[in-house]
């Protein structure tokens, strides 16, 4: 890329940080009318919101994506879209009202805010960014900037959850406890070496940009022949196919992804924040993990969020992944007989979600749970929430100028907790957390993991402005 372009780029990135007006108060949207949206990252969900955008009669004005095989099968679904392999210079040439973050998570926030500087909104794909730093970055440049901000998790809307809200609102099984999610991710390859060795990068693919923020590193293709990766017992070979970083792996990457915590906790932690609003988790500890392996994630951990709200009383989370087994307590309480949302037996409480409370407990997500009363009290009153689904809730928050379910502003704090978790899993060390000073007060070396190290000319300070000084005051 020519010199004059990158001073020109981040010429209007500086102007951006310091004299952006925010694209909400200058344009207004009739009912009826179609938002011009740019998709960036197309594979996996950006395809998804794609299609449902376009579905909702919103105009998929611009498509943009790192790899051009990627790129042209989008391009045939929405022929009028212009295409691009930069995002950057979509946001620059384009008359769009908003965009779509749909990348792997390293990228997040350096798009988002750069975005949301440009005067345009954003739907930002989950996790919703790599750090602890940048969740609070993300969540001060929306406010700054005033977009309208959602964070793509269904949880926001679906109607099982706002159920789940109301019944532990109630107060049916009294005071919160303790809540156990399981999930059966990682379904990628996780608890690995880095191999060795480099492959020719294919010319289909910008790598340089597919990085993005992340440090330089060597391109390659496929795992080594024999490895336990393609191991017939685990489905993760299936979905992988062999990749190493892309597509759709880089998740098990600390570099790029966020591991098990990152794909699943955007979803049931949003569940606890909306009924419970806890704020910030005082503690995090790894309660059991089959262990970092270099720079990839474990592929199996069982972690402890402890929350201290001032509202109500002290409860605790418990996260499992990689099938790791609930206890028996819980497991006692399993019903063989519980089916899913498709009516097939629920596997060995993966995917689930239990609440237990001073009155007895709550099954909540898909898991075969049972609660303990004897006698249910009735369900309560159905609240009016005036949600409908993730992508429709965010184009109606634009058209109207009004916030999203699950803005920035909602988000980042508890996108702070999960990550928490990471923090907490890369030192091996229980953390304590203290929100106000921005740090972990008990390891030194958990807060060098707060944030994180940008790649020359991808440093997200010099978009974010005054934003990104987060925590180094006082």
């Amino acid at each position: 890329m020519p010199s004059s372009s990158i001073s020109r780029r981040r010429a209007l990135c500086s102007a951006a940080a310091f004299s952006i007006v925010p694209a909400f108060s200058v344009r207004g949207y009739a009912a009826n009318s179609k938002l011009n949206l740019g998709i960036i990252g197309l594979a996996g969900m950006g395809g998804v919101d794609a299609k449902t955008f376009h579905g909702l009669g919103e105009n998929i004005a611009a498509l943009c994506d790192v790899d051009s095989t990627v790129l042209d099968r989008r391009a045939a679904e929405y022929p009028d879209a212009t295409r691009y392999s930069d995002f950057r210079k979509m946001i620059e040439k384009e008359k769009l009202d908003g965009v779509i973050v749909a990348t792997p998570d390293h990228n997040h926030a350096y798009i988002s805010v750069y975005a949301m500087k440009h005067g345009l909104h954003v739907y930002c794909q989950k996790p919703l960014c790599k750090s602890v730093h940048e969740a609070r970055v993300m969540a001060r440049v929306a406010a700054e900037t005033k977009a309208i901000t959602q964070m793509g998790t269904q949880t926001s809307a679906e109607p099982r959850v706002l159920r789940t809200v109301e019944y532990i609102q109630s107060g049916a099984i009294g005071d919160v406890k303790e809540i156990h999610l399981a999930t059966d991710r990682p379904i990628w390859p996780q608890g690995h070496d880095t191999p060795t060795g480099e492959d020719a990068v294919p010319s289909t693919l910008d790598w340089d940009l597919w990085l993005g923020t992340a440090p330089m590193r060597a391109y390659q293709a496929k795992w080594p022949e024999g490895h336990p990766v393609y191991s017939p017992e685990r489905k993760r070979q299936f979905a992988a196919r062999g990749a190493v970083y892309h597509p759709f792996v880089w998740r098990g990457w600390a570099e790029f992804g966020s591991g098990a915590l990152g794909d699943i906790a955007p979803h049931s932690m949003n569940v606890i924040f909306l009924a419970l609003d806890p704020g910030p988790p005082s503690a995090v500890e790894v309660v059991k993990t089959s262990g970092m392996r270099g720079e990839m994630f474990p592929d199996a951990t069982v972690i402890r969020f402890d929350f201290a709200p001032r509202h109500r009383p002290r409860f605790s989370v418990f996260w499992y992944d990689g099938a790791q087994p609930l206890p028996e307590h819980l497991q006692a309480r399993r019903d063989p007989n519980a089916t899913g949302p498709d009516g097939r037996p629920l596997r060995g409480g993966q995917g689930g979600m239990v609440w237990i409370g001073t009155k007895g407990s709550y099954p909540a997500g898909r898991g075969p749970f049972a609660g303990e009363q004897t006698e249910a009290p009735p369900p309560p009153p159905q609240r009016e929430w005036g949600r409908e689904e993730v992508h429709k809730d965010w184009a109606l928050a634009v058209k109207a100028g009004k916030p999203a379910p699950c803005h920035f502003g909602y988000a980042g704090p508890f996108t702070e907790a999960y990550q928490l978790g990471n923090v907490a899993l890369r030192t091996g060390h229980r953390i304590e957390w203290d929100p106000k000073a921005f740090r972990v007060t008990n390891c030194q070396e958990a807060n060098h993991l707060l944030r994180r190290e940008y790649r020359r000319g991808w440093d997200l300070k010099e978009i974010a402005g005054k934003a990104f000084d987060v925590g180094r005051r006082g």
